[in-house]
């Protein structure tokens, strides 16, 4: 992506969000750390992807104006593993980024079990990028959210839904397009 980006003249900024570890991770805590980056560098769209998808709508929600462009976002992530949960404490999970399972403590997804970062639609613009396909998060449950935000009204002028047909959860094939949207994004934000 940055490669893509760079030309254009963005900057990409990527903070590490696996606060305090991944094993540990804490989503108030990822979200002021987002927050906090994002009114550090005022990006002219602000950008995440599946878990980092839900971070971004959180910070975005009582940060600038940035349009954002959710990537897979893992809409209703803890409601759908809670149940699927085994016992014990520290509990594998599938790490797209290592390409491994790694283990995150069981508190993690009691609490986004409660968490409902997608209750309403952003104030800014917003673009979800899905694939058909994805392994990891239902597009239905995706598409279904977003069909919300459309009947509530209050869905921000700009904001699109594209479905990528043969798109998986990481999206690697699509970089291209998804750069695409993402300079479409930041046009919005003048």
């Amino acid at each position: 992506m940055r490669k893509i980006l760079l030309p254009s003249g963005f900057r990409v900024v990527a903070p590490d969000l696996n606060i305090p570890s991944f094993e540990r991770l804490d989503f108030h805590a990822m979200s002021r750390i987002a927050l906090w980056d994002m009114k550090k560098h005022l990006p002219a769209v602000v950008v995440g992807s599946s878990l980092g998808a839900l971070v971004a709508l959180e910070a975005g929600r009582t940060a600038l104006a940035a349009p954002l462009v959710l990537i897979a976002p893992a809409l209703g992530f803890g409601r759908r593993w809670i149940e699927k949960l085994p016992p014990g404490d520290s509990l594998p999970y599938f790490h797209h980024g290592e390409g491994r399972d790694l283990f995150i403590h069981r508190r993690f997804f009691e609490v986004m079990a409660g968490a409902d970062p997608d209750r309403e639609p952003p104030k800014t613009p917003v673009t979800i990028v899905m694939g058909r396909r994805d392994e990891s998060v239902p597009f239905d449950v995706v598409r279904g959210v977003w069909r919300n935000w459309e009947e509530s009204g209050r869905l921000a002028e700009g904001s699109r839904f594209v479905e990528i047909r043969d798109g998986d959860h990481g999206l690697t094939a699509f970089v291209d397009q998804i750069a695409e949207e993402i300079l479409l994004a930041a046009a919005l934000s003048g």
